[in-house]
C-alpha cells in the first residue's frame, strides 16, 4: 500500500504525488496537524481555518476516489518522522510520496522523514508540484540562481518554448479500502477563528478555486493589465489563498491563461501575458528562497542592509497595525487586511513602503504581521515583497523609490471609493479632500480621524539619508511616486 502525506497540496486534481501513488496500487493519504509548528511561522488563524475547511472538502473528494484521509498529529515537525513511521508500519507502507515544499525547516523535515522511512525499508518518492520548474534548473549562464526576474522570466519563457508544464491526470476511483477516514477538526487551539465574513469571503474547496479560475480567465483577464493596480476593481483573480494552500496548481493557472491567449505566453492578449508574468513572479520568489536560503533566516538579501538603522518606534508601529496612520490609503489597506485576511497587491507595496521608508521601521516588523493575519501566507511570496519594498532584497525597488501615499491614493483609488468603503468615517469628503483629510484642518466630517503620525516629505528625506550611508556612490534621485 502507498501512503500519500499531502501538505500544501490540498487537491485532488493535478496533483502530482497523488497520481503517482495511485497508479502503482491502493492508497490512503495522510494531513499532519502541526499547531506548535505554525504558530512558530506565524501562520494566520484564518489561514489555518482555511486551511481546515479545504481539509473537509479534500476529504469528500478523496472518499469519491475510496482513498481514507489519515489525521495526526505532529505538534512540531521534528515529530513528523516518527508519526509518519508510526502509520507505515501499522498499515504496511511500501512506499510514501509526497509533493516538494521549499524552505529551511521544510526542508529539514522531509530529509529527516526520509531518512527516518528508508532506514525501515521504505521508499520516499519526491515530486515537483508547487512550482513550474525544479529549483535549480534555471539557472545564470555561470550556473548560479537568478536575481533579476526579467532575466528569470526570460529563461522561463525559453524552457516554455520547448516543453510546457504539463498537467497530471486524476486519479480513478480504486477499490474500497477497509479504512475509515478520520474526522477533521472545526478549530485548532491557539488560532482563534475568524468571523463568518472572513470565511464567506474565502469558501474552500477545488470547485470555489475552479469556478474563480474560469471566471477570472473567461471575463477579467483581458482587462488585468490596466485594472490590476485599482484596489476598488475587482481586476484580480482572487486566487493566492487557493494557491498558497494548493487547492489549485500553479500549472492549472497557466493552462487557463493559455487557453485565454491561444496558447501564446508574451504574446497576444497583455493582460494574459501580465498575469502569467506575476505567476512566474510568485516562481521567482520560491527559487530564491532555494538558492538563497539565508532570506528563510529572517536576514536580508542585500547584505549591506543589515546594517540600516531601523528606527525602534512601537507607537508608530501600533499605529500602522491598527489602522489609525491618519494616512487614508494606508488605514483603509489595513483594514482590508485585518477584517479580509488579504490586501490588495499595489496597496501591499504602499504600505509597506511607508512602514520601512516614511516611518523607517525594519521591514521585519511589517512581514511578521503580514504573515498573522493573511489568508494566502506564504514564506517565499511575502518575504519577497516585503524585502522589495525595503529595498533590501533580490531585484528590489532603488532605495530612492518611495511610493508617496496621497499621489497613489489620488492616481489608483481616483473617486475615493476604496477608502470610503473601509474608512466610512471619511464618507462625507469630495473626492479631493478624502486622500488628504489633514489638509482640511478640524472641520466637521474628520474629527474622529486622526492626524498623520508622519510628515510624508521629512520622513522621506530622514530614510533616504539611512539609505546613501549605506550606498554613497548612487544617486539619491527625486523618485517619489
Amino acid at each position: 500500500m502507498q501512503l500519500i502525506w499531502l501538505r500544501s497540496d490540498l487537491r485532488v486534481t493535478d496533483n502530482t504525488a497523488l497520481c503517482a501513488a495511485t497508479a502503482v496500487g491502493p492508497s490512503v493519504a495522510v494531513y499532519l496537524l502541526s499547531p506548535q509548528q505554525w504558530l512558530e511561522h506565524d501562520d494566520a488563524p484564518c489561514k489555518v481555518d482555511f486551511w481546515l475547511r479545504n481539509l473537509h472538502e479534500l476529504k469528500q473528494a478523496l472518499g469519491e476516489l475510496n482513498i481514507p484521509l489519515l489525521i495526526r498529529h505532529a505538534p512540531r515537525w521534528e515529530d513528523a518522522p516518527n508519526v509518519l513511521l508510526d502509520i507505515c508500519l501499522r498499515l504496511n507502507i511500501n512506499a510514501v510520496y509526497l509533493n516538494e515544499e521549499y524552505g529551511i525547516h521544510e526542508t529539514r523535515r522531509d530529509a529527516a522523514v526520509t531518512e527516518a522511512l528508508k532506514a525501515q525499508g521504505i521508499d520516499v518518492h519526491r515530486y515537483l508540484d508547487q512550482l513550474l520548474f525544479k529549483p535549480g534548473s534555471v539557472l545564470t549562464k555561470t550556473g548560479t540562481y537568478f536575481q533579476v526576474f526579467s532575466q528569470f522570466r526570460k529563461a522561463c519563457h525559453e524552457r516554455m518554448y520547448r516543453s510546457l508544464p504539463s498537467l497530471v491526470s486524476t486519479p480513478m476511483a480504486q477499490a474500497p479500502l477497509s479504512i475509515a477516514s478520520d474526522e477533521i477538526p472545526t478549530h485548532i487551539e491557539g488560532f482563534a477563528p475568524p468571523t463568518g465574513h472572513l470565511r464567506a469571503l474565502w469558501p474552500a474547496g477545488e470547485a470555489e478555486a475552479r469556478r474563480r479560475l474560469d471566471t477570472f480567465t473567461d471575463v477579467q483577464i483581458d482587462y488585468y493589465q490596466s485594472e490590476r493596480d485599482f484596489p476598488a476593481k475587482p481586476g484580480t483573480s482572487q486566487l493566492s489563498a487557493y494557491l498558497a494552500a494548493g487547492v489549485i496548481s500553479p500549472r492549472q493557472c497557466l493552462h487557463a491563461a493559455l487557453q485565454s491567449n491561444q496558447g501564446e505566453f508574451d504574446s497576444g492578449k497583455v493582460g494574459a501575458v501580465t498575469w502569467i508574468n506575476e505567476l512566474l513572479w510568485r516562481e521567482f520568489y520560491k527559487h530564491i528562497l532555494v538558492g538563497y536560503p539565508r532570506v528563510s533566516r529572517h536576514r536580508a538579501f542585500r547584505a549591506e542592509t543589515e546594517a540600516l538603522a531601523w528606527r525602534d518606534a512601537p507607537d508608530e508601529l501600533a499605529a500602522w497595525q491598527q489602522a489609525r496612520t491618519g494616512l487614508p490609503i494606508i488605514d483603509a489597506a489595513m483594514r482590508q487586511l485585518l477584517e479580509t485576511g488579504w490586501m490588495h497587491n499595489r496597496l501591499r507595496m504602499v504600505v509597506a513602503m511607508f512602514l520601512t521608508k516614511n516611518l523607517l521601521i525594519d521591514w521585519r516588523e511589517g512581514e511578521r504581521f503580514f504573515m498573522r493575519h493573511l489568508i494566502d501566507g506564504d514564506l517565499a511570496a511575502n518575504n519577497g515583497g516585503w524585502q522589495w519594498s525595503s529595498s533590501t532584497g533580490t531585484d528590489s525597488a532603488p532605495y530612492f523609490r518611495i511610493f508617496n501615499p496621497l499621489s497613489q491614493s489620488e492616481k489608483f483609488d481616483t473617486e475615493g471609493v476604496f477608502i470610503k468603503h473601509w474608512l466610512p468615517e471619511l464618507a462625507g469628503l469630495n473626492k479631493k479632500e478624502v486622500h488628504n483629510p489633514a489638509s482640511l484642518g478640524g472641520l466637521f466630517g474628520v474629527a474622529d480621524y486622526p492626524s498623520p503620525i508622519v510628515d510624508l516629505h521629512t520622513s522621506r528625506a530622514r530614510a533616504l539619508a539611512a539609505f546613501k550611508s549605506l550606498r554613497p556612490r548612487q544617486s539619491a534621485g527625486g523618485d517619489y511616486e
